[in-house]
Formats: structure tokens, sequence, C-alpha cells
């Protein structure tokens, strides 16, 4: 897809989405250079605040490349956000459904059409404490590997300072920046030519949030923690430490009775 096939839907967001975004936001924005000026591609992006989609659009669209999210399908119904998802182009996720795969097709579609596909790896916002990239979900590797097309690592920061992860009401003033690093493209080639198994997915994943996680730490002026959040690791362990906390307090009822049965 060429810079210049940008198209009637997409133009019509930027003039109501780039006003305000300009107003609101300071812009520090780097890599551009990174982002291939011909043929299909993938960006893979941290996420961790509701307005960072909006933003990270804005960076790309001024590439001249824009960008095909994935989305959840409920965004695609009806009104005029439906029509507007629809045609930009972006590309529907049916969640815990027989169409599950369908984006993922969708996805490979549009690499192999020339265009650029955007990944949000984690597949929510990042539960990390520090608000650091978490582990990522395998369908980013999965398309890459099988269109073998450029996967360019992005790391942004700085939309929490304006709307953190869940809030509700949104920090404008002072203006914020936002900043954005595209890095160069993940070297995966040696993925290549392999079957693609679960193990082989997830490592090609982790190469991928690794690289993201390097921009992320550049962009904060800080080093990233050597392990990364793991939401599903994290969920085992918050159950167990709940069954311990409610079996020590049957333990503890256990005792109670059986002092006051001896005390009779």
């Amino acid at each position: 897809m060429s810079r210049r096939r940008i198209g009637f839907w997409y133009r019509f967001a930027a003039v109501l989405c780039k006003p305000p975004l300009v107003v609101l936001f300071k812009r520090d924005w780097r890599g551009m250079e990174n982002i291939p000026a011909q043929g299909g591609f993938i960006t893979a992006v941290n996420h961790n605040s509701h307005l960072d989609p909006f933003l990270y659009a804005h960076y790309q669209y001024n590439t001249g490349r824009v960008p095909r999210f994935l989305a959840k399908h409920s965004l695609f119904r009806k009104g005029f956000v439906g029509a507007a998802m629809r045609g930009t182009g972006q590309i529907p996720v049916y969640r815990e459904s027989t169409n599950a795969l369908s984006a993922f097709r969708a996805a490979i579609a549009a690499v192999e059409r020339g265009e650029c596909v955007a990944f949000y790896p984690e597949g929510t916002l990042t539960r990390d404490p520090e608000l650091w990239p978490m582990t990522g979900k395998t369908g980013v590797a999965r398309v890459a590997l099988q269109t073998r097309c450029p996967v360019i690592p992005v790391g942004q920061w700085g939309a929490t300072d304006a709307l953190a992860p869940y809030a509700k009401k949104p920090h404008f003033f002072p203006r914020k920046t936002h900043h954005v690093l595209a890095g160069e493209p993940v070297d995966l080639s040696r993925f290549y030519d392999k079957e693609m198994t679960p193990e082989l997915l997830k490592e090609a994943t982790e190469v991928i949030m690794g690289e993201i996680t390097t921009l992320v730490a550049e962009l904060r002026g800080e080093p990233a923690p050597r392990k990364r959040y793991d939401p599903r690791q994290a969920r085992i362990e918050q159950r167990r430490k709940s069954r311990a906390r409610s079996g020590g307090s049957h333990s503890g009822t256990s005792r109670s009775g059986g002092s006051s049965e001896e005390s009779k």
C-alpha cells in the first residue's frame, strides 16, 4: 500500500481527531524512518492507556502508512463508530467464538495486500503495576511468521499522564507529552521454515516483546524489570494465596472449636 492511498474514512477521522490531539498533547516522535514506505508490514505496540490507540494512530498517520488495528467486534456493529471502523478498514476480533481465527486470516490478507496491521501483542492494557509491557499473545508472531513481513516494534509512553489505566476522568492540563519510538524490524529469521508449535510462537512473541520493552525503557529513561509481568501467573498466585488464607481461617475456626469443647 503506497503512502498516498489513505482513503476517505481515514482522512475524515483525521479531520475530526487530529486538531484536539495537537492541542492537548506535545509530541516526541522518533523512528518514523523505520516505517516501511512500501509493502505489507506489522507494527507491534505496547498498550497502557485507553488514549494511546488514538495517539499512536496519529503518529502513524503522519508517516503516510495508516494502520489497520485489530479491535473487538462490538465496535463495528452500528452507528457512526461502526461505520468509521468499517470504513477505515479496521479488523474485528471475535473473542471466545468460532470466528476467533477470522481476525488472523484478515490480518494475513491485509499484509499480503501491502497494508500495515497494528498489533497490541499484550491483547489489553498492561496489568504490570509499573506499566511496563507484559507477556504477549502469540497472534502477532503467527501472522509475522506466516507472511514473513517486516515487524516494526514500537514503544510509546506518556498517555497515562493524561488518562491512567481504567481511570474514568482524564487530566489533560498541564499539557502532556506523548512519546513514540519505532525501532528497526525485529529479526525473526531463525523461526522461519520451522513448525509453528505453541512453544515456537511463544518464543517468537517474547523476542518481539523484548524489542518493544527496550524501546519503552529508552523512552522512560530507566531500566526495564528483568522478569516480564505475566497476568496468568499472577492470577494463579492470587488464587493460591486466597486458598491459603481461606485454609488458615478454617484451621483457626477448628482450633477455636476444639478449645471450646475441651473447656466444657
